[in-house]
């Protein structure tokens, strides 16, 4: 039999129990652990996931840690979705003093009990927070994994499915930099059955003819519009999470948008930013950098400036 597969959660709130929920219903693991400030919430939490059990492809041991965070040292994975969403109601780098606090009380502990897995940040700013924990303990950078734009990426897909009536699964399509308003759209390297969409939009304008500058909008707003009926986003960010796990897991070597630590990527280094990335067993395993225009580079760099401007606003890393 295969070693059991562990999994803890670091936050409860709307975006910790979607990703354990989105977990279970995948059954992505066989073990997960629970870590939060409120007691109740926790019993909660775990109370609602274990009378899922009936429902889900296959049985999971659902682990109350309260706040242990020391408990989480065996893990393989370990999800920091701890945060204040009410925070980030205009952007989110209202976060930004609370999350990195909340990354101070977790991240010495559970290195220093033993943690060796790959720590998965869900928390905004998601670059500044993973920055932020790679400074603190010193831990090895590839196996520190910000969501980042992965989801915007989704929602890039989401948009030009939109209008091109093409499935998003299809298209091959990044967003870049910092997981906010500073993002960036690789228009240039973005595809579709290899074919890039400046050629398809030549061979078939009414299709493919969008306004790239509207479309790239909607995608970098859309957390947006979703938090505005809701005050929070939940499924697609935790699916987004979901999938970074099964790809750990599974060793997939599957490529994905997330934030890691930059080492001469367009002359960018020592911030966490996204690029298309290869995600297996062991993290982070390959940075891709991509064809981009000018523009495109110049607002990469745009993008890691306000990252850098965000982690000296704080007082000490």
């Amino acid at each position: 039999m295969s070693a059991q597969r562990k999994i803890g959660i670091i936050g409860l709130g709307h975006v910790g129990a979607h990703v354990a929920n989105s977990i279970l219903l995948q059954g992505i693991a066989d073990e997960l652990y629970l870590c939060g400030l409120h007691d109740q919430k926790v019993i909660s939490e775990a109370q609602d996931l274990h009378d899922s059990l009936s429902f889900v492809p296959y049985n999971t041991r659902i682990v109350n840690c309260s706040n242990r965070y020391e408990d989480l040292a065996d893990c393989d994975i370990i999800i920091n979705c701890a945060g204040h969403v009410a925070q980030s109601a205009t952007n989110r780098d209202g976060e930004l003093f609370s999350t990195t606090e909340s990354a101070r009380t977790f991240a010495n502990q559970i290195v220093g009990a033993g943690f060796n897995g790959i720590l998965v940040s869900v928390a905004n700013p998601c670059d500044v927070v993973c920055t932020a924990i790679w400074k603190l303990t010193g831990y090895t950078p590839t196996k520190i994994i910000g969501t980042g734009c992965g989801l915007d990426s989704a929602r890039l897909r989401s948009e030009i499915s939109k209008v091109t009536n093409i499935s998003p699964k299809s298209i091959d399509a990044y967003m870049i930099g910092e997981h906010g308003f500073s993002q960036v759209a690789a228009w240039k390297a973005a595809s579709i059955a290899g074919k890039r969409l400046s050629e398809l939009a030549k061979e078939y304008p009414e299709q493919y003819g969008f306004d790239r500058a509207e479309v790239e909008e909607r995608a970098r707003k859309g957390g947006y519009v979703t938090f505005a009926g809701k005050g929070c986003t939940e499924y697609a960010v935790a699916n987004c999470t979901a999938r970074i796990c099964s790809a750990i897991f599974h060793n997939e070597h599957a490529v994905l948008s997330v934030s890691t630590l930059m080492t001469g990527q367009y002359g960018e280094e020592g911030i966490f930013t996204s690029l298309p990335c290869v995600i297996g067993a062991n993290g982070v395993e390959q940075v891709y950098t991509l064809n981009l225009s000018e523009a495109e580079e110049e607002g990469f760099h745009k993008s890691c400036q306000h990252i850098r401007e965000n982690i000296a606003r704080l007082d000490e890393i």
